[in-house]
């Protein structure tokens, strides 16, 4: 063992006269460990929920779209080669339209989504968040219309229902409608000449999900893709074909793919990224402040280093002399303190991290803390320990303690053995 090393060792160790210096580097190594496991829960935690709010987004909204200006005509050419790239899982053509949905006693405005039920790529990821019903019924044949009674009049005989949807489980509260109800959907759509006329229809409600994000549940419906290319008048014809991603790693790489096979213009290929760049650069920051105010509890209890090694420096003048006119160079001195310092924040650091992935593991599977599931999608914390976030933590935890060591082994190596010896 190195020499310094050694001294450094035997300076962490308690005599009688030195306690309250010994108590300083306890409660020193504590702040360090306290601060790192905050930080490491807390960037866990955020982690958990930007990956659960990605996920439920990205299940109900595009990862990669490509959209052309004017219809798209050729979506299954377009479809086929999409599903060709590599990290690709699947892809499938949609429309998007606008209306007024209608029951008996309230009206909402909606934003309906055409997809094809049939295409495990459009239905697999909104399947999961299913509180009601079935997506299968979406594309099946409209149950017929009850028959009017014998009395009735021809101007009360039913209008045949046009099919099914999916709603949101707000957009059911919103209307008192519960699965299986009919609905009315209304929609202003174009005709030749400029016209504008609406069309409406009533549709059986199949199915109810909930996916966490407000806007989604209280304004996106969903219609198979055939009965929503009549229903708004653009037969044969999709707004643009969704890309799905095997990993979200991959988004740029697809991109860029994408946007070779098919240039701008008259193509136009996005991401979610691009798409939601707003939300992603908040969430960021949000987790950055986050991470830096925690980062500043470490930094507090790192420099209570500066006030222990300095106690420990006036204490060790002696030695320090001793040392000195052993031979002992002042670059040693200073890596003596340096080592102290850095072994203080090392044991500070281990114990954190152990703390840490202790919390982590109990928030993951003691679902003791709960929060609002009509505001987050979920009823507990969501976790999501990354353990180079772990690594990253503790690597600013020790470069804190380097630097809160510096001073004081500066001051160290200063002392001049004569004066100290004749003083003493």
């Amino acid at each position: 063992m190195r020499y310094e090393l050694l001294v450094a060792s035997r300076y962490l160790r308690s005599r009688r006269k030195s306690a309250f210096i010994s108590i300083t580097t306890f409660f020193t190594a504590i702040g360090v460990m306290i601060g790192v496991a905050a930080l490491t829960i807390t960037i866990a935690v955020m982690n958990g929920f930007e990956a659960n709010l990605r996920s439920r987004i990205l299940s109900l909204t595009p990862q990669v779209q490509v959209v052309r200006y004017g219809a798209m005509s050729n979506y299954s050419e377009v479809q086929q080669a999409a599903e060709k790239i590599r990290g690709v899982t699947g892809a499938d053509p949609f429309i998007i339209g606008q209306g007024m949905l209608t029951s008996k006693t309230a009206a909402r405005g909606v934003v309906v989504r055409g997809i094809d039920p049939a295409n495990p790529a459009a239905v697999s990821d909104l399947r999961r968040y299913l509180e009601q019903g079935n997506l299968a019924s979406l594309n099946q044949p409209p149950a017929p219309a009850a028959s009017p009674a014998p009395a009735a009049s021809p101007a009360a005989a039913p209008t045949p229902l046009a099919g099914s949807i999916a709603i949101g489980e707000i957009v059911a509260g919103k209307l008192h409608v519960h699965l299986g109800d009919e609905v009315r959907l209304i929609s202003p759509i174009s005709v030749s000449g400029g016209e504008i006329k609406a069309t409406s229809a009533p549709f059986r409600v199949s199915a109810i999900f909930l996916s966490g994000v407000q806007f989604i549940d209280e304004t996106v419906i969903f219609m198979d893709l055939a009965r929503a290319q009549a229903f708004f008048g653009r037969p044969r014809v999709v707004d643009g074909v969704q890309v799905h991603l095997a990993n979200l790693d991959d988004t740029w790489q697809v991109t860029n793919e994408l946007r070779k096979i098919f240039p701008f213009p008259p193509y136009r290929v996005r991401n979610w990224i691009e798409i939601n760049l707003a939300a992603s650069a908040g969430f960021a920051m949000l987790k950055r402040v986050y991470s830096l105010v925690l980062m500043l509890l470490i930094a507090v209890a790192a420099f209570n280093l500066v006030a222990m090694l300095i106690m420990v420096v006036m204490e060790k003048r002696k030695d320090i002399a001793i040392l000195m006119t052993m031979g002992a160079t002042r670059g040693a001195v200073r890596l003596i303190f340096i080592i102290k310092g850095l072994i203080v924040g090392a044991i500070g650091t281990i114990a954190g991290l152990v703390l840490g992935t202790a919390g982590c593991f109990t928030l993951a599977h003691y679902h003791f803390i709960h929060i609002p599931r009509e505001i987050y999608g979920i009823s507990t914390l969501p976790v999501a320990a990354s353990p180079a976030a772990f690594a990253w933590v503790a690597l600013a935890a020790m470069l804190l303690c380097f630097v809160a060591a510096l001073y004081p082994a500066r001051q160290a190596s200063k002392q001049l053995p004569v004066e100290v010896i004749r003083w003493e």
